[in-house]
């Protein structure tokens, strides 16, 4: 049905009229250029599309716009802040943490959200966490040693 959907986006408001129905990830490609999130196996199994919705990760290709009307989302894009990345994205540069970054926006968000609700999370916690996200190119154990560095830089501050 076609409806207004307000909601921030990155930390700005964002307000549409469409098809309430249509999938996050497309109205987030699309309608709004962000090319983060990508589409991978379109059925909330590989992880590619991770966005955080007021604090928790959503697979953005079957979350609906209804169903972030009136909340906060959040894409890699927005993870940098004043012209610099955030420590979780460096320390998946300085570690090497992906190779064909198919799934690389879907690690870093998922991770993001992860390292928020735990900060200080042991090497079984993140690779349980991170089990959620298909990675085809065997970057895992880079993974696990940039999300243990991010975690290091983010409860320091720096």
């Amino acid at each position: 049905m076609e409806t207004s959907i307000q909601f921030n986006l990155n930390g700005q408001p964002v307000s549409l009229h469409t098809d309430d129905e249509r999938s996050l990830l497309w109205v987030l490609r699309t309608d709004f250029g962000l090319t983060g999130p990508k589409y991978g196996c379109g059925e909330s199994i590989c992880g590619a599309c991770t966005v955080i919705v007021d604090g928790r990760p959503v697979r953005s290709c079957i979350a609906s716009l209804e169903q972030v009307k009136d909340k906060g989302v959040l894409t890699v894009e927005g993870l940098a802040n004043e012209g610099g990345l955030h420590p979780l994205q460096q320390a998946f540069i300085d570690h090497g943490a992906f190779q064909c970054g198919y799934c690389t926006s879907g690690m870093l968000m998922h991770a993001y959200a992860f390292l928020q609700r735990n900060p200080s999370p042991s090497r079984e916690e993140i690779i349980d966490a991170m089990d959620r996200i298909l990675c085809r190119c065997g970057a895992h154990q880079r993974i696990v040693a940039a999300m243990e560095s991010a975690a290091g830089k983010m409860r320091s501050g720096s």
